[in-house]
């Protein structure tokens, strides 16, 4: 038998003080409930679930991109004035965020994560946007922790699965239905129809990518 590798307290450390960060940047938040605030955008590199309409899919790779202190993540987000953190990916939730988040709070930023759920949640979250996939499902724990569901319609059977991720999330959520950027033209009619019919969700556009904006 051979003898197992220990890992080093240091190699532990990294792991949790160390995150591969694609891009930050201080702008409005586009969507969504928080659409229209300031928000510093924290964008982690690494993705396992694989949209095929995913208009970032150079985060996939983790490894593509550089490792970056928490210190320095929140000393960087700490020149603008806004305190709204937006931790998004990629899937973010790839990483461990406790100490991310524990020192965005201690800086007096609120939180907010926007992910699709398929991995376990980690991290202190004033407001979690629960964007799910069906490429990979959400893990059914993070559905009732979801202060916001937000699906992106591409097709007509969105709705169907829009619907069945509302049925798992706490009454208090909010509901949003968005159109994937590229089908918005087909697909924005559509939703409005819907929404009309079915109240409880209301529309999410993308005005970040109208008034051109990161």
């Amino acid at each position: 038998m051979h003898a197992m590798t220990a890992i080093s307290p240091e190699s532990e450390i990294l792991k949790t003080t160390l995150l591969p960060v694609m891009e930050r940047f201080y702008t409005l938040q586009g969507e969504g409930y928080h659409q229209g605030k300031a928000a510093y955008f924290i964008r982690l590199g690494g993705c396992d679930v694989g949209c095929v309409w995913c208009d970032v899919k150079d985060s996939w790779d983790a490894g593509k991109h550089p490792l970056v202190s928490i210190d320095n993540i929140v000393s960087e987000a700490e020149r603008f004035p806004g305190r709204l953190a937006v931790v998004t990916g990629g899937e973010p939730l790839m990483h461990d965020l406790t100490l991310l988040t524990k020192s965005l709070h201690a800086a007096s930023f609120k939180t907010n994560i926007e992910t699709s759920g398929s991995s376990e949640l980690t991290g202190e979250w004033d407001w979690i946007c629960l964007s799910p996939k069906k490429f990979k499902a959400p893990l059914l724990p993070i559905l009732p922790k979801a202060h916001e569901l937000k699906v992106v319609v591409f097709n007509k059977s969105d709705f169907d699965w829009a619907e069945k991720n509302a049925e798992m999330v706490s009454p208090d959520c909010k509901l949003y239905l968005q159109p994937e950027w590229e089908k918005a033209s087909l697909v924005t009619p559509m939703i409005i129809e819907y929404i009309k019919q079915h109240p409880r969700w209301e529309l999410s556009l993308q005005i970040h990518k109208y008034i051109n904006v990161p």
